[in-house]
C-alpha cells in the first residue's frame, strides 16, 4: 500500500501509463495486468477531461498525431467515464497494484476522489495549480510531488503548504523531457532535496532505460515513478520516453535487490563462522612438496602453498624458515605446527 513508502525497506515502484492506452479502454486493463505480473506497487494513469482542462487552441504536441487535428481533441479522445475509471480502479485493486491517477481538473479530481485514489500525483506542470492543490490537500491524503519544472524556493513554498495542511508528502526528482537523457538527469538531486527538505525523495523518470531508476535507489530514493509501454510500436506521445514490461520487472527486481545491500552490515574488524569457513576453502596453507624426514629443517625447497587452508598459514612461511621438524612428513600431507620442535 502507498502508505508504505513512509515505512518500507524497498522502494515504492509506479508504473505510469500516462495516455499510452491511446484511449483504448481495453488497452488500459491490458496494462493493469501487465503490470501487475512485475511486482510494481502501482499503476498509474491521468485523469483528463477536455472541457475541464483544455481549448481547441492549445498548441501543446498536436502533430504527433494521426488522427486529432486539435490538443484538445486528443484530450477528448483519452476521456473515460467516471464508472469506466471505477473499473480500471477495481480491475487494479484485484490484481494486487494500488490504483493511481494525476488529475488536471477539479472535476476529475472529484470524480477520482469518489472511487478511492490512496493518494494524488502532481506532474511536474500541474504544481503550479493552486486552486488543485489546496483541493487535494483537503482529502488529507499523500501527496506526490514531481519537481521538474519548479526551483527551490518554488519547492520550498509548495512544502510548507502541503506540511500545514497535514498531509504527507513525497517529492519525486525529475526531468521534464521526453524522453531524458543522460546529460540531462541530475541525480544527485535525490540528495539535496531530501536533505534540504527533509522528507522521502522519490525518482519520476522518462529516460526509457533502468538506469537513473536504479542508481536514485543507491541515493535513497523511496520511489520510483516510470512510464511503461506494452511495446516500442504502440502509438503515443510518451511511448519514446517508457521502459518496457521487461525492463519494469528488472526495475523492481533491481531496486529490492539494491535495497537488501544497502541494508547489508559486515563487522570487518571480525569473520564471522561462515567468512571463516570460506577463508579456510580459498586460502592456501603449507604442504610437503616431498618426504620430509625427523631433523629436516622447513625452506623453500620442501613445502609449497596450496589450498586448502588446513595446515599452517602460508604467511607464516618467512617466520618459520629454518624451523626443525620433529617427526616425518610425506609428500602431499599439510604440514602442522605440532611438526615442529620448540
Amino acid at each position: 500500500m502507498i502508505d508504505d513508502i513512509w515505512n518500507r525497506n524497498r522502494p515504492y515502484v509506479i508504473a505510469e501509463v500516462s495516455q499510452n492506452h491511446d484511449g483504448s479502454l481495453g488497452q488500459a486493463h491490458a496494462f493493469i495486468d501487465a503490470v501487475a505480473t512485475t511486482g510494481a506497487d502501482a499503476i498509474k494513469f491521468q485523469t483528463h477531461i477536455a472541457s475541464e482542462e483544455s481549448t481547441i487552441y492549445e498548441p501543446f504536441r498536436v502533430k504527433f498525431s494521426y488522427e486529432d487535428d486539435s490538443r484538445y481533441d486528443y484530450w477528448k479522445r483519452m476521456e473515460f467515464s467516471a464508472d469506466q475509471w471505477r473499473g480500471l480502479s477495481d480491475h487494479a485493486r484485484s490484481a494486487g497494484l494500488d490504483f493511481l491517477s494525476s488529475p488536471f481538473s477539479e472535476k476529475a479530481l472529484n470524480m477520482l476522489d469518489d472511487i478511492g485514489v490512496p493518494a494524488w500525483k502532481f506532474g511536474a506542470g500541474e504544481v503550479f495549480n493552486d486552486y488543485l492543490l489546496e483541493r487535494a490537500m483537503s482529502t488529507g491524503k499523500p501527496i506526490l510531488i514531481s519537481t521538474g519544472l519548479s526551483t527551490l524556493d518554488e519547492i520550498g513554498n509548495i512544502m510548507s503548504r502541503i506540511r500545514n495542511s497535514g498531509n504527507r508528502i513525497l517529492l519525486f526528482q525529475c526531468v521534464t523531457a521526453y524522453p531524458s537523457t543522460a546529460d540531462m538527469i541530475d541525480i544527485s538531486q535525490i540528495s539535496l532535496l531530501r536533505d534540504k527538505f527533509n522528507c522521502p525523495v522519490g525518482i519520476s523518470d522518462h529516460s526509457a532505460s533502468i538506469y537513473p531508476a536504479l542508481a536514485a535507489v543507491t541515493l535513497g530514493a523511496r520511489a520510483i515513478e516510470v512510464h511503461v509501454t506494452l511495446s516500442p510500436f504502440m502509438f503515443g506521445p510518451d511511448v519514446k520516453a517508457s521502459v518496457s514490461i521487461g525492463q519494469l520487472s528488472q526495475i523492481v527486481e533491481g531496486s529490492a535487490f539494491i535495497s537488501t545491500m544497502l541494508e547489508t552490515k559486515v563487522n570487518l574488524s571480525e569473520r564471522s563462522e561462515s567468512r571463516e569457513k570460506l577463508k579456510e576453502m580459498f586460502s592456501k596453507s603449507l604442504f610437503a612438496s616431498g618426504d620430509i624426514h625427523v631433523g629436516d629443517k622447513l625452506s623453500f625447497e620442501n613445502v609449497k602453498s596450496k589450498k586448502p587452508n588446513i595446515g599452517i598459514d602460508s604467511k607464516l612461511l618467512p617466520m618459520m624458515l629454518g624451523s626443525i621438524f620433529k617427526r616425518d612428513v610425506k609428500d602431499g600431507e599439510p604440514i602442522k605446527m605440532e611438526d615442529f620442535e620448540k
